[in-house]
């Protein structure tokens, strides 16, 4: 019976494989653009980030040794560094932070350049992909495709026209948004763009949870077979 239901679930599937494994395929389809307004924003350091902050001028005070792990921001956002002792830098942008530590250091050193950048920037890819977990990005934006990319693409059982991201936007509120990666007119009207912290969602498609269910029903038969087993054999 089980061997029975992964036929019919198999022979459903390739009848609209077609449809289901081809990604941007209905350029006709338009949808109305989503905002943009809480996606497109410069990072801003967390406390307990850990940041690399190299002295272009005065390259002793910032030795390699030190950034190839960061320094670590403490749970109220303070960082403990040489002659400036405890800086706030949560809150702010890299750009601000290394201007920041420009105006503290000129006190004591002669044209002090710094950059500062955020070691520990991810974002997060659950659900029906090859890798879940977590994608560590090198830059402050990357593409949604990217992200699949890092996560080993979509599942065999993944929805591909309802992907699920999850941001915050710049005062804290939780957005959802909804990608078709289907439909092209759809991809060109969505912000396909994600920052750091984001968490993409990709949904198994009825198959799959067929295919949960089945493989449940045939544990709990196994089950039921082998307790009754005994008391057959013995009637």
């Amino acid at each position: 019976m089980k061997n029975l239901t992964y036929i019919l679930v198999a022979i459903a599937f390739t009848g609209c494989a077609n449809k289901n494994y081809t990604l941007m395929q209905t350029p006709d389809q338009t949808v109305e653009a989503s905002s943009a307004r809480y996606y497109n924003v410069d990072y801003k350091i967390q406390p307990m980030d850990r940041l690399a902050i190299v002295s272009y001028n005065h390259k002793d005070l910032m030795p390699v040794s030190i950034n190839d792990k960061g320094i670590l921001l403490d749970s109220h956002g303070y960082a403990t560094l040489p002659l400036v002792h405890k800086v706030h830098l949560s809150g702010l942008t890299q750009n601000q932070a290394a201007h920041k530590l420009e105006r503290l250091y000129s006190k004591y050193l002669k044209n002090p350049s710094f950059n500062v950048e955020a070691l520990n920037k991810k974002i997060y890819v659950l659900g029906e992909v090859k890798k879940p977990g977590v994608v560590k990005m090198d830059k402050d934006q990357i593409t949604i495709l990217e992200a699949l990319a890092n996560a080993g693409d979509l599942g065999d059982n993944a929805v591909r026209n309802n992907i699920i991201v999850l941001s915050r936007d710049t005062v804290g509120h939780m957005r959802m948004r909804k990608i078709d990666l289907t439909n092209f007119s759809a991809m060109q009207a969505t912000n396909l763009m994600l920052k750091p912290n984001d968490i993409i969602y990709v949904q198994p498609n009825n198959w799959k949870q067929i295919k949960v269910t089945a493989d449940n029903l045939g544990a709990v038969t196994k089950v039921i077979s082998n307790v009754a087993a005994p008391y057959l054999i013995f009637k």
